[in-house]
């Protein structure tokens, strides 16, 4: 890339202009919008905010699904000077709650439904407003706010994105308009996005992941089609319907979607698949090769929702590097660090440590966790600063490429062995009997840990013990015996965290006889 980041840094409500104004940038299930008109609706909703008693820096929350609405808010917000706090549609009450506490939300706006759940509980903190009265009182917006100066501090707080929660309470990811601007900036150069492309965008627009759906794209003046799916056979038929160019999801909708038959229709205009959020499988890149060709590359990513997005897989390296993280992707550095903090060795395991301008500002109000994971980059890197220091341990190949190993919180320790449950579940995919699998570390007096795997069949059902047996002595005759499950459990679905990834804790939390 030929742009440093301190000149590609710009206002984030800057990310949609300058591009073709007829130009068809959002497609909605209420209609269309051109740059044109998409930054105009920006403007509107930016003023309407400006005129509602907020002061700079305050909090303001949607909890919506992918409407307009939703979809305007990050860029809107943030010219008006705001700090927008996404939340997943699928979370409830209690988890919104305390979302909107911890934030400090002066604002949140979501549907007649969802806020009635809110009814009775104290929210006083925020005021609420239907999100068909904001779109109303739109329509009485003489003057739209203009987009914010150049000389806005890109440092400046623009979001603040909540993770799922999948241990503790969800914490607050504080985003500035650098990470979001600097971060849409990399993705479109890596992915090779241009102005002709089409984007599904499936994920939560809470997630980091799938926010960028939307920035990325409109960053290479594309179009953005957000679709709020029952069935992966809508998704199916949305790429086909809309002539989708790029489709984003992570390993668990990957699953499903393989599982479907896609028409002709629907594969032809695909020129690109990414993956995060968990490793793609080399049965399901061979799985998706089946079904897309050689013409459709697939993108392997690694991100920290405290960095944006860190590593992809060049395309043309992906089938005979299927499970490989890849490599920095543009504006970061990965570095790959040993307990001494030093950089570890070809094939060294260690903590896989971001530097650079997409390193995120910290946890919001949690000084105590944002020291745990924000430190001082190490001697190594060449930004120096802060860095975020993963928690992940991985290897860089002696090709360059970096490897998942296991996250540290994660790694089964039984008779002294320190075991990563993703070779285990790895190899488990690979027999071809189970369609997903997950190994967990249950307590055990003499090993200390013994391994359970949860496993889904290919073939529909659960309880089948010929597949347990089938699946046992596979692993038995490729895993070492320490790495052998005591348990191995059927469930006929995997239950998943809001951001559709498997749900560790809910499986360890399962009661098993």
């Amino acid at each position: 890339m030929n742009i440093t980041p301190e000149i590609a840094a710009f206002p984030l409500d800057h990310l949609a202009i300058g591009k073709d104004p007829d130009a068809c940038a959002l497609v909605t299930r209420s209609g269309s919008l051109s740059y044109k008109m998409l930054n105009h609706r920006i403007g509107l909703l930016a003023a309407w905010l400006q005129g509602q008693g907020l002061t700079k820096g305050d909090r303001v929350a949607t909890w919506l699904s992918k409407t307009e609405l939703a979809c305007l808010m990050p860029l809107a917000a943030a010219r008006a000077g705001l700090v927008h706090v996404p939340v997943n549609p699928l979370l409830k009450q209690a988890q919104v709650l305390h979302i909107a506490a911890d934030s400090g939300t002066k604002m949140l706006i979501s549907n007649a439904g969802r806020l009635k759940t809110l009814e009775g509980h104290d929210a006083s903190h925020c005021r609420l407003f239907e999100d068909k009265a904001v779109e109303r009182a739109l329509e009485s917006i003489a003057v739209p706010m203009e987009p914010s100066a150049n000389s806005t501090d890109t440092n400046d707080l623009a979001a603040i994105l909540y993770t799922s929660g999948s241990t503790g309470r969800p914490k607050g990811v504080m985003l500035s308009h650098a990470n979001l601007t600097l971060g849409a900036l990399s993705v479109a150069e890596y992915l090779k996005l241009s102005a002709d492309d089409r984007t599904i965008c499936v994920l939560p627009l809470s997630f980091d992941y799938g926010q960028n759906q939307l920035l990325s794209t409109w960053s290479a003046g594309g179009c953005a089609v957000p679709l709020d799916y029952l069935t992966p056979r809508d998704v199916m038929k949305a790429c086909a319907r809309e002539r989708i160019t790029t489709l984003a999801a992570v390993p668990p909708l990957w699953v499903q979607l393989v599982e479907q038959e896609w028409p002709e229709d629907a594969v032809a205009s695909m020129r690109r698949l990414t993956n995060s959020g968990g490793a793609l499988t080399p049965t399901l890149v061979k799985q998706l090769r089946e079904i897309f060709g050689s013409a459709t590359d697939i993108y392997a990513m690694y991100g920290l929702t405290e960095a944006f997005r860190s590593t992809y897989l060049d395309p043309a390296l992906i089938d005979g590097n299927p499970t490989s993280m890849g490599t920095a992707i543009p504006f970061a550095e990965i570095l790959v660090v040993d307990a001494a903090g030093d950089v570890a060795g070809p094939d060294q395991a260690g903590e896989l440590v971001h530097c650079g301008p997409l390193v995120a500002q910290g946890y919001w109000n949690d000084p105590e966790r944002t020291a745990q994971r924000f430190k001082a980059a190490p001697a190594a890197s060449r930004y120096g600063g802060t860095a975020v220091f993963s928690g992940d341990t991985v290897k860089r190949g002696g090709d360059g490429l970096l490897y998942f190993v296991g996250r540290d919180d994660a790694m089964i320790k039984s008779s002294g062995n320190r075991i990563s449950p993703t070779e285990i579940e790895e190899i488990a995919v690979e027999s071809g009997i189970v369609a997903e699998a997950v190994a967990l570390g249950i307590p055990d007096e003499r090993l200390g840990h013994a391994i359970r795997l949860f496993v889904r069949s290919v073939e529909a059902g659960e309880g089948n013990p010929e597949v347990a047996e089938q699946l046992a002595k596979y692993l038995k005759q490729n895993l070492p015996n320490f790495m052998h499950p005591r348990d191995i459990i059927l469930l006929s679905e995997f239950p998943k965290n809001p951001n559709g990834k498997l749900d560790r804790n809910a499986l360890a939390s399962m009661d098993i006889e």
